[in-house]
């Protein structure tokens, strides 16, 4: 006799069960941007993102997050990582990255590829982690905690892998912010060299603004142009990665199940984003709530993932991810800034 399947309908009081149980999580969320928030206004060079990974850093070691929160946590993490990296492409015009002209976007591209390549490399070789390690060189070459998301899943990581990159790149985002505007006179930079160098090397957008400001308005105008020409160089890295996998994994067992897609979704979200931003489509006060929204986005996952760094499990695993760190700082600002003393 054949057994007969009895649809599960999912009741109302079901869903309002399973919001009960996010609303915890997702109230201390929002409660973490909104600190996030005010930690930037009281102190305007530290960015809300990088407030709201301290912020969240801090209470799981504090051990103040409780249980109950977790499931909301972890949805924030999941999902709204991803919706900030798509929002994210609204902040890019093709048009206004053209305009840097072919020397500067070389520039960018040659040091994007050198740091990248040489830091997953040398990860590997000082068994950081192949998916830490990849997080880490994506992190640094790119675009910070942003990057890092994007890469995420292509990676294969686990929370543990992206709270430990995300904590590297925003200790050592910070210092080379710090150095990068301190340098520019024993060096002898103009304000426009120093605005590409803080663009193509500094990590957080937020940094990128802080390091170029003492070179003036202009600086900064230039410096975030060629930062978000980094940021748009994600979706092709993210697609060169992923494709790469998906032939060993075919190549190692022949199977299609449990390969990575050749593009995200995601990442086609953040170039669809991109194309209409450059279509000049979208009203500019849609432009800045959708800015708004992706910074919001952004933050409540970060300082969702900051609650997932221990200190205690990062000083366990060594010092090898942040002498990576360290290094691939180094890399990053040596590369650029010998181009941009080349093209000068």
């Amino acid at each position: 006799m054949a057994t007969r399947t009895v649809p599960v309908r999912t009741t109302p009081g079901a869903h309002r069960t399973q919001r009960s149980v996010l609303l915890p999580g997702l109230v201390l969320t929002g409660a973490g941007v909104g600190l996030a928030a005010a930690g930037h206004h009281v102190v305007p060079s530290v960015g809300v993102l990088t407030w709201a990974v301290l912020l969240g850093a801090v209470a799981a070691n504090l051990d103040v997050i409780p249980i109950v929160a977790q499931p909301g946590l972890r949805i924030a993490v999941r999902k709204l990582l991803r919706v900030g990296v798509v929002l994210l492409g609204f902040s890019l015009s093709l048009t206004a990255i053209g305009a840097l002209g072919v020397p500067v976007i070389a520039l960018v591209v040659l040091t994007l590829v050198s740091t990248l390549v040489l830091t997953w490399w040398l990860g590997l070789r000082m068994q950081v982690g192949p998916a830490r390690s990849l997080l880490i060189a994506t992190g640094f070459s790119i675009c910070g905690a942003s990057a890092i998301a994007g890469m995420e899943s292509t990676a294969d990581a686990d929370e543990d892998d992206v709270a430990a990159a995300i904590t590297m790149v925003t200790l050592c985002g910070t210092l080379a912010m710090i150095a990068i505007p301190l340098l520019q006179a024993p060096l002898g930079l103009s304000d426009r060299q120093l605005g590409i160098w803080a663009g193509a090397s500094v990590h957080e957008v937020g940094q990128v603004v802080a390091a170029a400001g003492p070179a003036g308005a202009t600086a900064v105008a230039l410096a975030v142009v060629v930062k978000l020409t980094r940021v748009l160089l994600l979706a092709p890295v993210v697609a060169v990665v992923s494709a790469t996998r998906r032939r060993t994994h075919r190549a190692g067992d022949g199977a299609d199940a449990g390969r990575p897609p050749i593009v995200p979704l995601f990442v086609l979200g953040f170039l669809a984003c991109v194309l209409l931003r450059t279509s000049g489509l979208v009203p500019a006060g849609v432009l800045d709530v959708i800015s708004t929204l992706q910074t919001i986005a952004l933050a409540a996952a970060l300082f969702a993932l900051g609650t997932g760094v221990h200190l205690g499990k990062l000083l366990h695993g060594g010092g090898r991810p942040l002498a990576l760190g360290m290094v691939s700082t180094l890399v990053v600002a040596t590369v650029s800034l010998v181009g941009v003393l080349a093209i000068a």
